[in-house]
């Protein structure tokens, strides 16, 4: 069983930065795929970048980088340019290459403020 642990969202202006992460523990991390989600109020959820690929969303492309660190356990989602469309509940998840997404973290809540 993974736990995934989702930490650095916040309330931002428009044009601001924000650095998320996501720690993992209870498996073998390098082992699986992580991805990146958000959900919007009133939306269905969004798939914004997979570590299966170096494919981003459209909405996201340009402005937002992930990146992992195996000995850290940990994911992370550098956001630059934020725009209040942004604005969302962030998820990470983590997965197996081909199969449905495994595990979920609760979330962390960003708000880009006009």
């Amino acid at each position: 069983q993974v736990q995934l642990v989702e930490s650095g969202g916040g309330l931002v202006q428009a044009g601001g930065s924000l650095r998320l992460s996501c720690a993992a523990s209870g498996g073998t991390f390098s082992t699986y795929v992580m991805g990146w989600f958000r959900q919007a109020p009133r939306k269905e959820r969004e798939f914004i970048w997979s570590g299966g690929s170096t494919n981003y969303a459209d909405s996201v492309k340009g402005r937002y980088t992930a990146s992992r660190d195996n000995a850290k356990n940990t994911v992370y989602l550098q956001m630059n340019s934020l725009k209040p469309d942004d604005t969302a509940v962030y998820y990470c998840a983590a997965g197996r290459t081909g199969k449905p997404w495994e595990y979920w973290g609760q979330g962390t809540q960003v708000t880009v403020s006009s």
